[in-house]
């Protein structure tokens, strides 16, 4: 390669250098239980945000053996999915340290998305908000510790 060929893309990864490790500093960063402790979520840096999948689950699959799908989804497309290894947090936008604002979070258990803001708590868990237009609920889940 040459060197005008480097420069652009070395001046590309040192412009998001600092995003990506703000994103993993954060302390949303890490597996955290769901409210019903059925279920973890992973979440970890993606581009200038974060993104949270469920790795764990208490029940991943059916009575039949087969992995759960996620029927509950609107497109129809996405049916077939597992729901293990599932992306449902996304889109956030930083606003300081443990918190994050303007995301979205997806429910498997009733195949809506919600908008979603996210911050830790003064006790070191996580608050999760939906939102459907100015209403909003909020959980609590709890830091999965080994």
């Amino acid at each position: 390669m040459t060197l005008p060929r480097i420069l652009p893309a070395a001046a590309l990864f040192l412009a998001l250098s600092p995003m990506v490790v703000q994103a993993a500093d954060d302390p949303v960063v890490g597996t955290w239980w769901n409210e019903k402790k059925t279920a973890q979520i992973t979440i970890e840096p993606c581009a200038d945000s974060v993104c949270g999948k469920i790795s764990w689950m208490n029940a991943p699959n059916r009575d039949d053996g087969t992995p759960k799908r996620d029927v509950n989804n609107q497109d129809e497309a996405l049916q077939n999915r597992p729901i293990l290894g599932m992306q449902i947090i996304g889109g956030f936008e930083k606003q300081e340290p443990g918190k994050w604002e303007d995301g979205e979070i997806y429910n498997p258990e009733d195949g809506k998305t919600y908008d979603s803001n996210l911050a830790i708590n003064k006790d070191g868990t996580l608050a999760v908000e939906g939102c459907v237009l100015f209403f909003c609920q909020e959980q609590t889940w709890a830091p999965v510790t080994q």
